[in-house]
């Protein structure tokens, strides 16, 4: 069976893979750009770190990401098919 790549349904769902798929390549950079800073930060001046800056910052924005990929998109996804069908259903009213 071939997939029709012009279906709405399979373009919402290519689109949330390419979210979801965003969002661990950018976890997997957090971790590995993160593991480099803490090298460096500790053989450069293990007296004052300072890593933890970046790995707090980017990780809160990390999370914010994480929220909207997995938990906004699949409510905001509902409640547009939600509203579509309610504005569907007020148009055949109005037509019988």
């Amino acid at each position: 069976m071939a997939i029709d790549t012009s279906d709405p349904g399979y373009q919402k769902a290519l689109a949330r893979v390419k979210k979801v798929k965003g969002f661990y390549e950018m976890l997997a950079t957090f971790i590995l750009v993160n593991i480099i800073l803490i090298g460096i930060n500790l053989i450069t001046s293990p007296d004052s770190l300072w890593f933890y800056w970046v790995t707090f910052i980017w990780g809160i924005w990390l999370i914010w990401y994480a929220f909207q990929v997995f938990v906004i998109a699949d409510h905001s996804q509902d409640w547009e098919e939600k509203k579509i069908q309610k504005y569907m259903e007020k148009e055949r009213k109005k037509q019988e």
